[in-house]
């Protein structure tokens, strides 16, 4: 071996120092003899050399970027993809390729990050967010997520998947970028240009499990796989294992620093199993902080039972909320099925996930026969991320429709302020900011007896919805090519997002990039402390949310009614009341024209408060709203007269 040290354990890289070549080292523990392939220039085999521990490493001179390789295995007919490509050009039955990182001419030597209490995520998928589904017509489109007000972009899994369209989470090489999308560089590239514009980048990571088709983990060592241990996804990965702890942790470092990534999404968290002391997801938030000397790096859980320990105890910075989406989306649609069973969607509900986050904290869910959730007790709001769709709650309900399809444009207006100035950070799914109304639907492209057993999966899944597992629903899914075969061509296309919705003319994204400004620019609403906000219901339709500034003319007040127009004489909750001296103007209105509404009087008055139908009222301070009477009235009996 050269003298330079590799940068990371596996895979191939390039000498930095020294002669010129290419060093590769690959994790093959009970082969008894591995070959490098060289399928470019002279093509040609050399034998590694054993090490320690299992690995087998060679370096070849002259090897240089560009070149394609294979891995024989004891001399079998079949050559396999480097585990850790850097690089598939023609997919994970292809030839993996040897990449230079150090070509790219990075701009961002400047750019440090955004502040863990500052992020506005939006959820990104490379394949349907342009038309051509590429990184490059993907930085096209970066202006503009940037002037709505978004701060950090979430990319769907990039990973390498079988076929030419995926959702993300059957990727099988999990170092190498989709080549449908484009060479790494472009990656390189799109994240290079979201900084420019102040725009951060994580990277959504599935290490529960690896995709059905492509995948040749197991044919270099079948340890990578915890066999007796399966997830909803098949085998689950084996984290008692130094090496598979190796891979994972290096992968998250890999992404983070060769392309600049500020940080990763962890997909499916609760089926990542280890009983280690130093659980697997420590370790990988260890490593992928220390591959960004300098640079913040934000790491969030997706986790279906609620476990705050991986923000608590395990490293992670935050963790999607579904309990808030669940009541939310029962506040706009009234559906309740499947696994909304255990919401009603009430204010009620929504003031206690403004308030403490998840609803569930221990209580049992009686959809999942056990109890729920963990304590949010001390965690500020900025731990929680929370969403009224994303990709799995759209694909997951009837025929893939998006929320502003299912309910009214006016509540869709008012449950977009409550998820966007709650003090919680907030994501959305790519073209809700829009209100587009192309499907999201599972996508995928396979072939013969694995396209069946999906569609198999996908119709088992879709039976937990009693409505969806009617005999009229399923004929219709069977009769659509897109709403019953996912790996149909057709249900690519209907999810593709039409670029000409991004105008700030359409009063849905003015919405959107108004309701941002306020969040970013009024500091009542950029504060995350616990004690900064409060909420409470005023009946089962509507609530109030209280945002202390650091003086009482900064306090802001959030009104939000779901039902029919709200009409109260007297409120007697404290929150409502103004600060001293002064009353409550309206500043922002849901209803107004410029979104689609219907205009808004002043919700104070002498006689009564009053809040429109299906609306979100935001109201300041003002000392000549003030409805104080001076003098008061003459002592003496009074009768109340309600108006």
């Amino acid at each position: 071996m050269t003298a330079w040290t590799r940068r990371s354990p596996i895979g191939a890289e390039l000498a930095s120092i020294g002669e010129p070549g290419v060093h590769v080292r690959v994790w093959a523990p009970n082969s008894t003899k591995i070959a490098l392939v060289i399928e470019s220039r002279t093509p040609r085999e050399i034998v590694l050399g054993r090490e320690p521990g299992g690995y087998a490493s060679a370096f070849v001179p002259g090897l240089a970027a560009g070149d394609r390789y294979r891995f024989r295995i004891d001399d079998g007919a079949q050559l396999f993809a480097d585990p850790a490509s850097r690089f598939q050009p023609d997919g994970p039955f292809g030839s993996s390729q040897v990449i230079d990182p150090s070509e790219f001419a990075w701009t961002d030597a400047g750019w440090r990050g955004i502040e863990p209490d500052r992020h506005v995520v939006y959820e990104l998928h490379a394949g349907t967010f342009t038309r051509a589904g590429t990184w490059a017509a993907a930085s096209v489109e970066l202006p503009f997520l940037a002037e709505l007000g978004v701060t950090t972009i979430e990319l769907m899994p990039v990973a390498e998947f079988a076929g030419d369209r995926n959702w993300g989470y059957d990727g099988v090489n999990l170092f190498a970028p989709e080549h449908v999308y484009g060479a790494p560089d472009d990656l390189r590239r799109f994240v290079d240009r979201a900084h420019q514009l102040g725009l951060a980048v994580i990277l959504d990571v599935v290490y529960n499990h690896v995709g059905p088709s492509g995948n040749s983990l197991a044919a270099f060592a079948p340890e990578y796989f915890h066999h007796d241990r399966a997830n909803d996804w098949g085998d689950a990965m084996n984290f008692a294992s130094p090496p598979v702890r190796e891979f994972y942790s290096e992968n998250a470092a890999y992404w983070i620093s060769e392309f600049h990534f500020d940080g990763l999404r962890l997909d499916a968290t609760q089926a990542i199993h280890d009983a280690s002391d130093d659980h697997i997801i420590a370790a990988i938030a260890r490593r992928a902080r220390a591959a960004a000397p300098g640079r913040r790096v934000w790491l969030v859980a997706e986790n279906d039972p609620q476990d705050t320990a991986l923000v608590c105890e395990l490293g992670l910075d935050a963790m999607w909320n579904d309990d808030f989406h669940h009541t939310a989306r029962v506040a706009a649609t009234g559906v309740i099925d499947g696994y909304l069973h255990d919401y009603r969607g009430t204010a009620y509900e929504l003031v206690a996930a403004i308030r403490h986050g998840f609803l569930y904290q221990g209580q049992v869910c009686t959809w999942q026969r056990n109890p729920r959730g963990t304590s949010t007790r001390g965690l500020a709001h900025a731990r929680l991320v929370h969403f009224l769709e994303n990709h799995d709650q759209v694909a997951n309900f009837g025929f893939g429709e998006r929320l502003v399809e299912l309910t009214d444009p006016a509540r869709f207006r008012a449950l977009t302020a409550v998820l966007l100035l709650s003090p919680s950070v907030p994501m959305l799914f790519q073209g809700q900011e829009t209100g587009a109304r192309r499907p999201w639907r599972f996508l995928c492209d396979h072939e013969g007896e694995l396209a069946l057993a999906v569609r198999r999966g996908r119709a088992s899944f879709m039976s937990q919805f009693q409505r969806f597992a009617t005999a009229e629903v399923q004929a219709k899914r069977a009769e659509v090519a897109e709403l019953g075969n996912p790996c149909a061509l057709a249900s690519f296309t209907a999810c593709i997002l039409d670029p000409a919705e991004r105008d700030f003319a359409r009063p849905v994204v003015a919405l959107h990039r108004d309701l941002l400004r306020l969040r970013r620019e009024d500091p009542a609403f950029t504060r995350a402390a616990p004690d900064a906000v409060d909420a409470a219901a005023l009946d089962a339709d509507a609530l109030v949310v209280r945002y202390h500034g650091d003086t009482g003319f900064a306090d802001r007040l959030l009104l939000v009614n779901l039902g029919p127009t709200f009409h109260r004489a007297v409120v007697a909750e404290p929150l409502v009341a103004p600060p001293a001296g002064t009353g409550w103007r309206l500043a922002w209105s849901s209803e107004d024209p410029r979104y689609g509404g219907h205009g808004t009087l002043p919700p104070f008055t002498r006689e009564r408060l009053s809040i429109p139908a299906h609306a979100a009222l935001v109201c300041v301070p003002d000392p000549v709203a003030s409805l104080h009477v001076d003098p008061p009235p003459p002592t003496g009996d009074k009768v109340a007269v309600d108006p």
